[in-house]
Parts: C-alpha cells; structure tokens; sequence
C-alpha cells in the first residue's frame, strides 16, 4: 500500500510512519512543505504520490486556544479534512481521519461508555470543528474511515503526561491540582498507531472508536504514570469548577471500541498495561526531555 500521512510530525503521526512503514510505502508530509488547508498545496503531493490511503493525523488540538483562535481551528479540524475527502473521491483511495471523544456532551453516566452510534453534541469549539470536519468528510466521499479516539499520549509531542512530569519535577514540594470528576480512556499513540494498521490490513468503511481498553480519571491517570516513573509527589484530587478551563470538557470521555470488536480486530490493551510499556521504554528520555 502507497500511505500519505499527514501531520508526520506529531505524536501520533509519527508512531504511525513507524509502525506502516515496515509493509508500506508510506510518505510523512507536514507543515510548511504540507497544509491540509491549501487544497492547490494538497492537491500536488496526492497527485504526485497517488496513495491508496491518506492518514490524516494533522489537527489543531489545543483546546483550550480553539476558543480564541477560531478561524484557524476551523480551518485545520474542519476545512481541511475536508479537502483531503474531495481529494479521495475524486483521485481514488481511502481517508482514514482521526477525529475525538470531544464530539460527545459526557452527559453519561461513568462508567456507561459512548457507542459510535450515539448522537453527539460538543461542548467546546474544539469539538465543533472535530465534528464539522467529520460531517465535512461524509458528505464529500463515502471512501473513508473516521477513528475517534481519547486522552491520547506519546514519546514525541505535548501532552498531559509530559506537562505532570515537568510541574512534578519543577518544585517537589508544590501540591499539583488535577480533576477527577472527569472520566476517559489513556490511550498511547504507538497502540493506536497499530490500530490503525489493523484496519489498513483488513479494510473498513465509516466510524469506529480506537481507545484503550478501561477508564481513569485525570487524577488517576496522573497518580499512576507518577507511581510508574518512581516520582514521589503531592497531587491533589479536585473537582472541575474548582480547575476552571476555557473549554468546557465532557465529565464523561469513555468510548466503546463497539464496531472494532464486532469486526475482530480490537487490538487495544488496557490502560495501565500500555503505561508500564510506555514508561519501561521511554522513562530516562521522558525525564530528559522533562529537565529541558
């Protein structure tokens, strides 16, 4: 198979070269040389490098700056998938797109998980544009795959896990806040990056959920990765009014990876188990990369 993946750079988009390379011919484009957005700029690469699958890993996901910077979120988590749909359709291939659990309200009872079948309804601009770009997808082509995953994490990039490890290693003795009235699945991006290379492998068509197996909350989910790294530090459960943020957040982020168990080919672990993975083989770069 000939892959474009787009956003090569990030956390995800990188474990995903890594992983489909070894039976791939695959081509990691970003920015500046690659922009989702600029439909002329897209169009060049695809026609030159003519994939069967274009991986979209590229988005705007900070959160919370999606509420003040609009225009370029809608642009990148909306309009661009978009391009990269008309593309598919009118070239040939598969889109496979990454979208998330921020599609959802949360209004759930935890630990009652979200189906790829239930209705959503974001609560932030975030997940307005991550849901206007899966619309945006459906209504250009009918050859594509839509992942919606969650609390993603890894090796390359920020994320939560490197932002607790700075704040723990900064000041030892300064108590570190995390909500724990939010409910989700940790899930690495070196799991999902094989997820996805299950479904290249064997085909499929519309949305599915790709998370890992079990729920935490952000305070678990810190208390943990600290125990693991052997950091002994103050963190202090609190509620969500009590860690304002910009965005509004789902209480509830638990997927269902429902349509991938019925196809057979659920490849994700349990939360915890790709933890210990994770820090067994990333610990002394992590702590690194954190004194920096």
């Amino acid at each position: 198979m000939r892959i474009l993946v787009c956003g090569c750079n990030g956390q995800l988009g990188s474990d995903c070269v890594s992983v489909l390379k070894a039976e791939n011919e695959v081509m990691g484009v970003d920015l500046p040389e690659f922009d989702i957005t600029d439909a002329d700029q897209a169009a060049d690469t695809i026609s030159s490098f003519k994939p069967d699958i274009i991986l979209n890993c590229a988005a705007f996901t900070a959160v919370d700056a999606c509420e003040t910077e609009q225009e370029l979120a809608w642009k990148v988590n909306a309009d661009g998938p978009g391009n990269l749909a008309f593309h598919v359709e009118k070239n040939g291939g598969v889109l496979i797109h990454i979208s998330t659990d921020y599609v959802f309200d949360g209004e759930k009872n935890v630990p009652e998980p979200y189906l790829e079948s239930d209705k959503v309804n974001p609560l932030s601009y975030y997940g307005r544009t991550k849901l206007e770009g899966e619309q945006s997808i459906i209504s250009k082509t009918d050859r594509y795959i839509i992942l919606r995953t969650a609390w993603l994490y890894g090796f390359n990039g920020a994320n939560f896990l490197k932002t607790i490890l700075k704040l723990a290693l900064k000041d030892s003795g300064k108590e570190i806040k995390v909500v724990n009235d939010q409910f989700g699945s940790p899930t690495w991006s070196r799991s999902l990056a094989l997820q996805v290379e299950k479904l290249v492998q064997h085909g499929g068509k519309g949305i599915y959920h790709a998370t890992d197996e079990g729920y935490c909350s952000w305070y678990e989910f810190a208390t943990y990765f600290l125990r693991k790294m052997k950091i002994e530090h103050p963190v202090v459960p609190c509620t969500t009014e009590e860690y304002p943020t910009r965005a509004v957040r789902p209480r509830n982020s638990i997927l269902e990876n429902q349509r991938l168990k019925k196809k057979g080919i659920n490849c994700m672990p349990d939360w915890r188990k790709d933890i210990d993975f994770f820090v067994t083989k990333f610990s002394e770069s992590l702590m690194m990369q954190a004194d920096t």
